[in-house]
Formats: structure tokens, sequence, C-alpha cells
């Protein structure tokens, strides 16, 4: 794949403070909530409520246990999609590993087979004075410039179960057209199951409009809460 070296991206700091992400954007040039920690703080009371009945029904332990799982499977899949990107070979061992390099394989046969150049990959992305976060790839995907994200999953998704990924691309896109100066409107999640099945869901024109609406607002949302603490 190859590499276009278009844009500068900054250096970083991710540190954790009071239980949030706050990354420290070209030493200390900003220091910034990262676009996670946004929808987080300002998550729905049904979807609170919906993940409370959801470690309820399973226990604490075993929600526990399937949250590490995934997290760690999560966390190998990306290592290994980054390095073919990359163009370094590497190798995971462990169980998690096997099934993260069978899960890769299929997102590299299916997804990134349409991604002919990239401008980065883990990028640092930001937004002065509001949020920052990191993106998997920023590339050109099907002769369109695009944001993408690698997502693992215990099983298919729904479009409608989606929407924060969907508002994290978008966060991510505003970002980038801000601070680069570029008119990006395709986003595209790249999502495979720990049973190989591989999902892809673009979003882009109006859709990407949506979401980019929705996430400011979560903004000034997280930011007024923030006043009121004061």
């Amino acid at each position: 794949m190859k590499h276009n070296n278009k844009f500068i991206y900054p250096k970083c700091v991710r540190s954790n403070i009071n239980g949030k992400r706050v990354y420290d954007i070209d030493a200390g040039k900003f220091k910034l909530p990262s676009v996670t920690t946004i929808l987080s703080a300002t998550q729905s009371s049904e979807k609170r409520e919906s993940l409370a009945a959801w470690r309820k029904r399973e226990g604490e332990a075993n929600a526990a246990r399937i949250v590490a799982s995934s997290g760690a499977r999560g966390t190998a899949m990306h290592k290994i999609l980054e390095k073919y990107i990359l163009g370094e070979g590497y190798m995971d061992m462990t169980t998690v590993g096997q099934e993260a390099h069978n899960m890769a394989k299929v997102v590299i046969e299916r997804g990134l087979c349409n991604v002919t150049e990239y401008y980065g990959s883990e990028t640092v992305l930001y937004y002065p004075g509001l949020y920052a976060g990191q993106t998997d790839l920023i590339a050109s995907h099907q002769n369109e410039m695009a944001v993408i994200d690698f997502k693992q999953t215990n099983k298919p998704k729904k479009r409608e179960w989606i929407e924060d990924y969907c508002v994290q691309l978008a966060a991510y896109t505003m970002a980038h057209n801000y601070v680069h100066k570029t008119n990006i409107s395709k986003g595209v999640i790249m999502m495979c199951s720990k049973d190989n099945y591989y999902q892809e869901f673009i979003i882009k024109g109006l859709e990407m409009k949506k979401y980019m609406h929705l996430f400011l607002k979560k903004v000034d949302e997280y930011y007024d809460e923030l006043k009121g603490k004061d």
C-alpha cells in the first residue's frame, strides 16, 4: 500500500485524568478531551440503562470477562492491521492473537483491498480548543479520501446499533477538514466479528453532516456540564 505524506500529523501524549482520556498535542500546545470521553460523558440515559441491564443479565464477573476479552481481541487486531499497512511483518502467537490474525485477514481481503494509498495510520486528529482523537486510517477508499476505523465485534451489528461509531468518524472528519484544510465527506467502518463475519458501513454526504451536527451538540453539552461544575 502506497504512503502519501501530503499531511503532517501531530505528535501527542495520551493520559487519563480523573478517568477521562486527555490528548496533549504537540508538547502542550493543546490539552483536549478525547472524542470517546465526550461520547461517554454525554451518553443518553437509555444507553446507560441498557448497559446496566446487560451487566445485570450477564453478572458482573462474566460481563467484565466479555469486555476484557473483546478489548484484547480488538487491540490485537488493530496492531496486526497497522503493521500490515506499514508493510511490517508481525505475528502474535497467543490464542487471542491467532483469533485477531484471522479477523485482520478478513478485513484486509474484504476492506483494505479497496484502499489504494494512505495518508496516515493510527493518526492523531484534533479540533483546536474542543477535542482530539486517534483514527485508524486516513486513505483513498474507492478513489475517495476517507476516514477509516477498524472495529471488532462479538456478533454482527445492525446499522442502527452503531450510532456512536458513526458520530466518532464524523468528529475525526471535522477535525481533519479544519486543521488540514480538506473536504472529506466519507467515513468507512470496517468491522469483523470473532466468527470472521465482515461488515462495512459507509457514511457520506448528508448522513455524514447529520453525525457532524450531532457530535457538535454533544461537544456543547460536554462543556456546558464542565462549566456547571466550576
